[in-house]
């Protein structure tokens, strides 16, 4: 358990800092691929998904309703 605790730890400081560093440039490709790829509410609703249930269909859909996902599981999950 602590071991999954420690990785989406680290993964989320990973996009936090990968997030600041592409829209503190002035790089306009960098700027458009950020636009253009996953957002911070879906990859949070792809971790959570796969922790819970282990399938990569219910990640793939979860990673679609992204943030509403995210907070139905912070209300129904087990601590």
């Amino acid at each position: 358990m602590l071991y999954k605790v420690i990785t989406f730890t680290i993964l989320l400081i990973i996009i936090f800092v990968a997030d600041i560093n592409a829209f503190g440039s002035g790089s306009n490709t960098t700027r458009e691929v950020v636009n253009r790829g996953v957002g911070l509410g879906s990859v949070i609703a792809v971790v959570a998904s796969w922790s819970r249930n282990s399938s990569i269909l219910w990640a793939i859909l979860h990673g679609l309703l992204s943030w509403i996902y995210v907070i139905y599981f912070a209300i129904t999950r087990k601590e």
